[in-house]
């Protein structure tokens, strides 16, 4: 059995870098500690610690990019620290020990409070969904992040999770969240990963590659409806009956901080006016459509979830999806999710919506209720990853 690997997390990509390092770091022969500034021009380097209990913080890094969620803040790391150049801005990229990676994973995507069998699912599925991605990106390493076709009046696009340049996956929602020191700190979390070393979710032998999402809002969704045309057996639509829950105390157990600012995500709803709408996709899409006349669902998944709209305005119609490009151009940020039905009212238009996130894989609002009520995480991997088997890699 191989031994544990490294992972290489993109941390933030800035014109400026500001460095904190606690104890000692060595680059080039040379001790750093304390506050350092760098830029784009400065020299790509590695920075290793000197000892394990090593750590450095960055400041004002972004979480939630592009969500309604987003926000700054100072996060701290242990591992080596490496600085890229690419395009005039400069990459903070984390190595590290994938246990150590996912011991702050699990309790940066939810609450480190959350019932230990959860926390054990989500290390299960976090391990699966990195190992397969490392595998895969390395199997297509000039793959583009973007998956784009456009004919005529359609503009398809998906985006790809295998495609980071210069390490392995980001730190952000586009992969799986890593928050750093503060969240490797929970005695849960560090339990729950201990008790899965090692294990992953197969499926004929072969990695799962296990997506999740927040809130499936009752139906999980197809792989194939998100992202490219293949069938993965174990990701299926299918009811969940677990996610709806309105209980606040759990509620508040599960989801860190920031993520329980948004509420109803389990039914939601959105308006625009026709001039909200108008100015809303033409700056999001590029597109000028001038008064949106419809907004008309033209495939929808087994789910619900819209895969194709058609966007009929006063000076042309155009049809979007998959679901990402959808909740891309009908929000500031992004919808909640595709699964919504239209309502057209008097000036405008209403949105109602049903969960938040693409609804592939395992729903951790779902898989959340059922640790709460006794499940065991391999009951709780077994029914979100039908027929998958779990294996040890290390």
């Amino acid at each position: 059995m191989k031994a544990e690997g490294q992972v290489r997390v993109g941390i933030a990509k800035k014109k400026q870098l500001k460095v904190i390092f606690h104890s000692a770091y060595m680059s080039d022969g040379k001790c750093f500690v304390g506050e350092h500034l760098f830029s784009s021009d400065s020299a790509e380097r590695l920075f290793l610690p000197a000892d394990d209990d090593a750590s450095f913080t960055l400041e004002n890094v972004v979480i939630g990019v592009d969500f309604h969620w987003e926000r700054a803040e100072n996060q701290t790391f242990c591992g080596a620290l490496q600085l890229l150049e690419e395009s005039g801005f400069i990459w903070a990229v984390n190595i590290l020990p994938v246990e150590t990676y996912l011991t702050s994973v699990i309790s940066s995507e939810m609450n480190a409070h959350a019932p230990l069998e959860f926390l054990k699912a989500h290390a299960v599925i976090s391990r699966s969904w990195l190992l397969a991605m490392m595998q895969k990106s390395r199997q297509n390493e000039q793959e583009s992040p973007l998956h784009e076709q456009q004919e005529g009046d359609s503009v398809i696009r998906w985006y790809g999770c295998d495609s980071h340049q210069h390490f392995d996956v980001c730190a952000d929602d586009h992969c799986q969240r890593y928050q750093g020191i503060a969240r490797q700190s929970s005695p849960s979390a560090a339990a729950a990963v201990h008790a899965t070393r090692g294990m992953v979710l197969e499926y004929d032998g072969t990695i799962c590659d296990a997506r999740f999402s927040k809130c499936c809002g009752g139906v999980t969704e197809l792989f194939e409806s998100c992202w490219e045309n293949v069938q993965h057996p174990y990701l299926i639509a299918q009811a969940d009956p677990y996610c709806n829950t309105q209980d606040k105390r759990l509620l508040s157990r599960i989801l860190n901080s920031y993520d329980q600012e948004t509420s109803h995500f389990y039914r939601w709803t959105v308006s625009y006016t026709d001039s909200e709408l108008a100015e809303l996709i033409q700056r999001k899409s590029g597109i000028d459509f001038g008064r949106i006349i419809d907004l008309l669902p033209l495939s929808r998944s087994l789910s619900g979830r819209i895969v194709l709209l058609k966007i009929v305005g006063e000076k042309r119609s155009v049809v979007v999806g998959k679901e990402l490009e959808i909740r891309k151009w009908l929000s500031e940020s992004h919808l909640y999710s595709s699964a919504f039905e239209v309502e057209k009212i008097s000036g405008g238009f209403r949105l109602h919506g049903k969960g938040w996130g693409h609804g592939v894989g395992l729903c951790q609002i779902g898989a959340a209720v059922m640790a709460d009520e006794g499940k065991t995480f391999q009951e709780i991997l077994q029914f979100y990853y039908p027929g998958s088997k779990l294996g040890k890699r290390w």
